[in-house]
């Protein structure tokens, strides 16, 4: 049964960063493509950023591109998402998801393209 958990949020001022994990169990990854969304009240998930497990291909969205960065550990089985210069834009429920694919990665923005998701974690960015 795959797990994905999510940690690291909490409330940080305008400006300020804060690095949010995903930790992952149940399955070996390899060939699975782990990715962040966001959910602002009354608004639809949006895709955040990607990336292949390896760790060789990422992508992020225009909004987070220069700001926000995904990582990951493989040793730990951690994706993590390293968020900087945040605004109250940025104020969300954060989500984990992973999907599996076939040969070459191709950064999924869809939300219904993945079949794992974590349980979130709260970002709330005070200006």
């Amino acid at each position: 049964q795959v797990q994905l958990v999510e940690s690291g949020g909490g409330l940080v001022q305008a400006g300020g960063s804060l690095r949010l994990s995903c930790a992952a169990s149940g399955r070996t990854f390899s060939g699975y493509a782990l990715a962040w969304f966001r959910q602002a009240p009354g608004k639809e998930r949006e895709f955040v950023a990607a990336t292949s497990w390896s760790g060789g291909s990422t992508f992020a969205a225009d909004s987070v591109k220069g700001r926000f960065t995904i990582s990951g550990d493989n040793a730990k089985n951690t994706v993590y998402l390293q968020m900087n210069s945040l605004n109250a834009e940025d104020t969300a429920v954060y989500y984990c998801a992973a999907r599996y694919y076939r040969g070459y990665f191709s950064p999924k923005t869809e939300s219904r393209e993945y079949d794992y998701w974590g349980q979130g974690t709260q970002v709330t960015v005070s200006s």
